[in-house]
C-alpha cells in the first residue's frame, strides 16, 4: 500500500488531497504563464514576415536584458503596411489586448497609440521633435504614459544643411522633399525653411502624400531650378528609398539625407543618429517600466553620438570636388 495514503488517514480526506492536487496544477501552470509579460509594437511601415533590421535591434536589445521571445516573453506585433489611417485601428487592437507596453516607430505611430490609451506605457523611437508634436510635455519631464528616444531634429537640421552647403558651395536653392502624411514632418519643414533662411536660401517645398507623387515633385524640383535637395528622415521616405535615389539619380541633384542607409544604396551624404540604435535603446526602457518603472518620470533619451557619411563616388558622377576639411570630419567615406 502507498505510504501516503496511511490506515490512520481517511479515505475520503485522500481523495479530496488528490483531487485538490489534480485541479492546482493546471492553475499553476496557468498563473506561470500569466507572468510572461507582453508587449506590443506599432509600425507605420512593414508587413509579418518582412526582415526588419529595426526590430532585429528591439530583440537583440530587449535579449542582453534577458528577455527571449517566445520563452519569458511575448510580443504583439502591429504593421500598418504604409497606411497611416490604420493605425488608430491597430493601436486599439494592442489595447484590447491588454499589453503591457507599446514601443512605436516614428510620430504617426506614437501619437496613435497615445491616442488609444492614457494608461499603458508607450516607448517611442525615432520621433523627430515630441515636444513640438505634443506627444510629450518636456523631454526632462514627459509627463504622461509616453518616453523614449528622441532624433532631436530639432537641432539637426540647420548642421545638415551647412554640411550641404560645404559640399556644394555654390548653392542658393534648396529643395526639401517630405511627406505630408506625417504631422511631425510639418514641424521638420518649418525647421528647415528657418536653416535655409539662416544661411540666405531659396527653400522650393516637395511635400509628397504617395509614392506616386515623386516624378512630379522631382519635375517640380527642375522647374524651380533646385540646386541641391534635403530629403527628410521618416518611414515613408525610408520605405521608398529606391525610388528617390533613381530620381535624384536622374536629376543629377546632389543630397543630404538623414539616414545613412540612403548613402549606403548611392546617395551623396547623410548625418544624423542610428536608427539601429534606437531600437536597441528601446529595450531599456521596456525592461525598466515592466519592472515597474512610470514614463511619466524616464526623461526622453536624445542621440549623444552623429555620424557623417559621404559618398565619394557619388559625389564624383555629380562632379563634385568634395573639400578635404569635410572629408576629414566624415566618420565613413565610401570610395
Amino acid at each position: 500500500m502507498d505510504s501516503s495514503c496511511s490506515p490512520e488517514m481517511p479515505r475520503r480526506t485522500f481523495m479530496a488531497m488528490m483531487a485538490g492536487g489534480l485541479l492546482t496544477a493546471p492553475l499553476a501552470a496557468e498563473a506561470q504563464q500569466a507572468r510572461v509579460p507582453k508587449i506590443g509594437v506599432l509600425l507605420l511601415f512593414g508587413t509579418p514576415g518582412q526582415p526588419s533590421p529595426l526590430l532585429d535591434a528591439l530583440r537583440g536589445g530587449l535579449r542582453d536584458l534577458g528577455y527571449v521571445e517566445g520563452q519569458n516573453l511575448v510580443i504583439e506585433y502591429r504593421w500598418a503596411e504604409g497606411q497611416a489611417q490604420r493605425l488608430a485601428e491597430l493601436a486599439t487592437d494592442l489595447v484590447r489586448l491588454n499589453v503591457a507596453v507599446i514601443v512605436t516607430g516614428g510620430t504617426p505611430a506614437t501619437l496613435a497609440a497615445k491616442a488609444a490609451t492614457p494608461a499603458i506605457p508607450v516607448v517611442m523611437t525615432n520621433v523627430g521633435d515630441p515636444v513640438g508634436s505634443n506627444i510629450v510635455a518636456s523631454l526632462a519631464r514627459p509627463g504622461a504614459n509616453v518616453t523614449g528616444l528622441s532624433l532631436l531634429e530639432t537641432d539637426l537640421d540647420g548642421k545638415r544643411i551647412e554640411l550641404l552647403k560645404e559640399a556644394v558651395p555654390h548653392l542658393t536653392r534648396l529643395a526639401i522633399l517630405w511627406s505630408a502624411n506625417d504631422p511631425g514632418m510639418t514641424l521638420a519643414y518649418g525647421r528647415v525653411g528657418m536653416a535655409a533662411q539662416a544661411l540666405g536660401l531659396a527653400l522650393q517645398n516637395l511635400a509628397v502624400r504617395e509614392p506616386a507623387d515623386f516624378p512630379r515633385a522631382f519635375d517640380a524640383a527642375v522647374a524651380g531650378r533646385a540646386e541641391a535637395l534635403f530629403v527628410t528622415a521618416q518611414p515613408f521616405t525610408n520605405r521608398h528609398r529606391a525610388e528617390i535615389l533613381a530620381l535624384v539619380a536622374k536629376q543629377r541633384l546632389p543630397a543630404m539625407y538623414t539616414l545613412r542607409g540612403f548613402v549606403d544604396a548611392g546617395g551623396l551624404m547623410a548625418y544624423g543618429p542610428s536608427q539601429t540604435d534606437q531600437y536597441r535603446r528601446a529595450a531599456t526602457y521596456v525592461d525598466r517600466i515592466l519592472k515597474g518603472a512610470k514614463p511619466a518620470d524616464l526623461p526622453v533619451e536624445q542621440p549623444t553620438t552623429f555620424d557623417l557619411v559621404i559618398n565619394l563616388k557619388t559625389a564624383k558622377a555629380l562632379g563634385l570636388t568634395m573639400p578635404p576639411s569635410l572629408l576629414q570630419r566624415a566618420d565613413q567615406v565610401i570610395e
